[in-house]
């Protein structure tokens, strides 16, 4: 197959959505798509569902037929791909493509965010995850998944906020603006957010988050408190990065905005703006694997 025929798609595959940028070989935009989540500790099978919806939206947005499945050379950056029994599940899983290589989103961030060159990046999204690429050594921090791990995420923020709505029920905290809306969600019922939590998804608890953000905004003291404490988990992040050496620092992800006021001097002063994101991290290893692949035909 000749080189120029080869399509190349990256995919960001977070724990809220997946997005999609599809390209020629010569590296020209062909089309952009997002669909639904693609976290691997969610199922194999529901993350590539996500990943295909994508991919085939790509394709039909590019006013190609389905049948070029087999044309394109994939990177699907993955939440979850960090942990080895998520990633050989997800390499055994049986897709359309040409060639797929599979790596966790947190690694396509830092590729993007620095071009390529070292540096460090924190995912600051439905989860958190710190990520290094020094002297072609990767280094991982957190991100470990909730409920254990992922402080300072938008889906720990959540979580916290609803212990603390609990905790104003019991009488042990006062009750706040915020902690009253919460309640009124679950009907001023403890049980109803006991049940529900049993089987949300990280997704679920990040939903809140941005209502945190707002009512810290507005003095509420309970959502000050969790907006520092989660900065308070990034900046331990940050400092992990810089003392393995990371010259320079990207802070990324669907919160990331919301936490940066709250960041600490030090962690603010190391953040540069991305040179790229996920999916641009995701392209150019996805580019690579082709070239690899028209280097042995």
């Amino acid at each position: 197959m000749a080189e120029r025929n080869y399509l190349i798609l990256g995919v960001d595959g977070g724990g809220t959505q997946s997005r999609a940028r599809l390209c020629a070989y010569s590296g020209r935009l062909l089309a952009e798509a997002a669909s639904g989540p693609a976290n691997l500790r969610l199922g194999t099978e529901a993350s590539f569902s996500s990943v295909l919806d994508a991919a085939r939206q790509c394709l039909k947005d590019a006013g190609m037929a389905q049948q070029n499945f087999s044309r394109i050379v994939a990177c699907l950056a993955l939440a979850g791909a960090s942990e080895p029994g998520h990633l050989d599940a997800a390499k055994r899983h049986r897709h359309p493509f040409r060639a797929a290589v599979i790596i966790t989103d947190a690694h396509a961030a830092c590729l993007g965010a620095h071009g390529g060159r070292d540096g460090g990046v924190i995912i600051a999204g439905t989860g958190a995850v710190a990520w290094a690429l020094l002297k072609g050594k990767t280094y991982r921090i957190g991100g470990w998944g909730l409920p254990i791990s992922d402080e300072g995420s938008g889906a720990w923020i959540g979580s916290e906020a609803l212990r603390r709505v609990l905790w104003a029920h019991d009488g042990r905290i006062a009750w706040t603006p915020l902690l009253r809306e919460l309640f009124a969600d679950f009907s001023d019922d403890p049980h109803a957010i006991v049940g529900w939590t049993a089987a949300a998804s990280p997704r679920e608890f990040g939903a809140f988050a941005p209502r945190v953000a707002e009512y810290a905004r507005g003095d509420d003291p309970v959502a000050i408190e969790l907006m520092r404490t989660a900065a308070a988990h990034i900046d331990s992040l940050a400092a992990r990065l810089m003392a393995l050496g990371a010259p320079q620092l990207a802070l990324v992800g669907g919160f990331a905005a919301p936490l940066r006021p709250w960041l600490a001097q030090q962690t603010a002063s190391r953040l540069i703006a991305p040179a790229g994101d996920a999916v641009q991290g995701a392209l150019t290893l996805a580019r690579a694997v082709a070239q690899s692949l028209q280097d042995v035909a």
